[in-house]
């Protein structure tokens, strides 16, 4: 037993040993740093934080992706599978008031290139120019212009292709797949050029125009309103685009034809225009090459007859894109065809203004209808002479002679006592001076001055002798011709202002009608019944007595047809050397402008007429005639739809008219008078007027 080993202890450590001594059992740890503690917590939370939202982003992204843009990343697929070609939209057609076709449809056939999977080689470019009898530096060019745009959507190599080069690429489809015929509606004008600046014209949508446009409407290559209602009722016209779906596989290859989308048609618009009433008037101005422009409207709703421009558009070198040489040769025409005269030629009224300055004498009380004024031929104001167009004077004249014969003398006087800020206000009142919101493009509002227009233009006071050119139409007056019209409507209907519309209604495809025409009172002239019957009989006497100016105007009296009317001659430009020449050898551009506005029947207005022809010297020549034939085609077509007789076409002028002869000629429409003498001179800085032949 000694020899067992015992096991190897060691020894205690001192200072362990002394502390066992003392322990009694329990079990003493180390003190808690709560520093550290703090720590970790801080640790775990921002982990947390960061699981939450790296998941948080996860789950929003896949809502957006799945809800949000569910449809859109739908489409994409979509498209990979199924190739959409767009229908071009029948456009609506456009008719005048009674039905008759102005603009439609026809079919047009285009020649596209599928560009998909498809390659240009020398072969394929040779056999398709001999096809198009197109150079293939064109065909090229328009291939680049689509670079840009998906491989599916054709390439327009050609428009509007006659059938024997459809029948060509018919017969040589086993050589050309990719080539095809795509079928489009193209407008058709049945009466050419008719009422251009109205209508206006189609052209591709342009860079700056596509930018603008909703893409999901419009695309490169589409047809769009460039002018005219075209533009302005493209919304209405368009219709909605469909679509031919065909499904292909991953290589682009078709594979079968799926359901088509059909495109819906655009809306027919029905215009107040009688296509009748609009080419006498076209053809009356192009007749003698004359440029201006002719109004005609109802005097009691506002709705436009007949706006004709002249001269005419060609609107067939807009489409496509006009030629510089054909834009630079309208530039240089001097009877500027681009201007729609319409509502943005600005003319002196001349007299046609004096029916305004003798109802604002009537409504002030300055003047009663038998106040006489002495007219001997010229009348001195300051130091300046200002002279009648007549040159032995009208002698004593009351209103309605003054009106008839148009004495400038008699106008002078009423204007010097109502001052020019009241010849203004009764201007506005019958539509001068501001834009009548009628839906044609860029109408001017024209000028009506007063005191207070002079002195923000000019910054200089008015001169009295400035109202006198004022009260004659003359001076700082300019108007439009659909101005004039809308004043003479004023006159004939008894003081109510109309809104003008060229639009009746408008028709969807299923017939159903929208935007109905509504007459629109702009304002009224209340309590002048009286006044304006006068102002009325001075106009009646301007046409049918015997030294009225407008006498040109008389129509056909076999259904007791009386027109009322104004004659007014706008000088344009006064110069000493050309002022004892004949009238045909003045330069045209320094011709007066010729104006005449009427109205019928007399006895209870209808129909309003204004015609105004750029530098036609006299408006009882030259303007009068022009409205005669229309109110004539008017009343003729009139008398027809009451299912009475036909009124006869009259074979010349009637027996009752007063027949105009060469000394009544030079009593009503004298050639421009003498340069007035040193005492005639003017010192104020407006533009005056000597002397108006009417």
């Amino acid at each position: 037993m000694k020899n067992v080993r015992k096991p190897n202890r060691k020894k205690g450590e001192p200072l362990f040993e002394a502390e066992r001594a003392k322990d009694s059992a329990v079990t003493r740890l180390p003190k808690r740093d709560e520093s550290d503690l703090n720590g970790y917590r801080k640790k775990s939370l921002y982990s947390f934080v960061v699981i939450i939202a790296f998941f948080a982003v996860i789950v929003t992204r896949l809502w957006f992706l799945q809800v949000e843009q569910g449809e859109y990343y739908n489409q994409l697929a979509d498209s990979n599978r199924v190739r959409s070609i767009d229908i071009a939209a029948p456009r609506g057609n456009i008719y005048d008031s009674k039905g008759r076709e102005i603009v439609t449809n026809r079919p047009s056939f285009n020649v596209v290139w599928i560009r998909e999977s498809n390659k240009i080689n020398d072969e394929w470019l040779k056999r398709l120019t001999r096809l198009l009898r197109l150079d293939s530096a064109t065909l090229l060019e328009k291939i680049r212009k689509m670079a840009g745009t998906p491989g599916h959507i054709p390439v327009r190599l050609a428009e509007d292709i006659d059938w024997e080069t459809v029948a060509r690429i018919e017969n040589n489809r086993m050589y050309l797949p990719e080539i095809k015929i795509e079928v489009v509606p193209l407008r058709i004008y049945h009466f050419g050029n008719l009422a251009s600046h109205l209508i206006g014209y189609m052209g591709e949508i342009n860079k700056a125009e596509l930018d603008k446009a909703d893409k999901t409407l419009y695309r490169g290559g589409d047809l769009i309103g460039k002018m005219g209602l075209e533009r302005l009722r493209e919304l209405d016209l368009r219709g909605e685009k469909g679509s031919n779906n065909m499904e292909v596989n991953a290589l682009g290859f078709e594979q079968q034809n799926l359901k088509d989308v059909e495109p819906q048609p655009g809306k027919d618009m029905y215009l107040t225009i009688d296509v009748e009433l609009q080419k006498i008037a076209e053809e009356e101005m192009a007749a003698k090459n004359w440029a201006g422009a002719v109004v005609a409207m109802e005097a009691n709703t506002g709705r436009l007859l007949a706006v004709a421009s002249a001269p005419q558009l060609h609107l067939d070198e807009f489409v496509g894109g006009i030629s510089q040489k054909a834009w630079k040769a309208m530039l240089d025409n001097p009877l500027h065809p681009l201007i729609n005269k319409v509502v943005q030629g600005q003319y002196p009224p001349g007299s046609t203004y004096k029916p305004i300055t003798a109802f604002a004498g009537l409504a002030e009380g300055v003047i009663t209808p038998d106040t006489p004024v002495f007219c001997p031929g010229s009348m001195h104001f300051g130091n300046r002479t200002y002279r009648c167009w007549k040159r032995g004077g009208h002698g004593t004249v009351t209103l309605k002679r003054a009106l008839a014969e148009s004495c400038d003398v008699y106008f002078y006087t009423v204007g010097l006592k109502l001052g020019v800020d009241r010849l203004a206000k009764y201007a506005r009142m019958f539509g001068l001076g501001e834009r009548s919101g009628i839906e044609m493009e860029h109408e001017k509002a024209g000028i009506v001055p007063s005191t207070e227009w002079k002195r923000k233009r000019y910054n200089v006071k008015w001169h009295e002798g400035e109202t006198l050119s004022v009260a004659i139409g003359q001076g700082y007056d300019l108007t439009t011709p659909l101005q004039v019209a809308q004043m003479t409507a004023v006159i004939a209907n008894g003081g109510t202002l109309y809104k003008p519309a060229v639009v009746d209604k408008v028709v969807d495809a299923d017939g159903k009608e929208v935007n109905v025409f509504q007459p629109e009172i702009i304002s009224r002239i209340p309590g002048q019944g009286r006044n304006m019957k006068l102002v009325r009989e001075g106009m009646i006497d301007a046409v049918n007595s015997r030294r009225g100016t407008g006498r040109e105007a008389q129509i056909d009296e076999q259904h007791g047809i009386v027109v009322g009317g104004k004659t007014g001659t706008a000088q344009v430009v006064r110069l000493a050397q050309y002022i004892h020449l004949k009238e045909a050898d003045i330069p045209y551009e320094y011709r007066d402008h010729a104006w005449f506005t009427c109205f019928a029947p007399a006895s209870n207005p209808e129909i309003v007429v204004t015609v105004l022809v750029e530098h036609g010297l006299h408006g009882g020549t030259a303007s009068a005639p022009i409205a005669a034939k229309i109110l004539n085609k008017y009343f003729e077509q009139k008398f027809a739809e009451s299912s009475g007789p036909k009124p006869p076409q009259p074979s010349g002028r009637p027996t009752e008219r007063v027949i105009l002869n060469q000394e009544l000629l030079e009593n009503t429409d004298p050639p421009p008078l003498d340069e007035p003498g040193e005492e005639n001179r003017e010192t104020d800085t407006a533009p005056q007027l000597n002397e108006l032949p009417h």
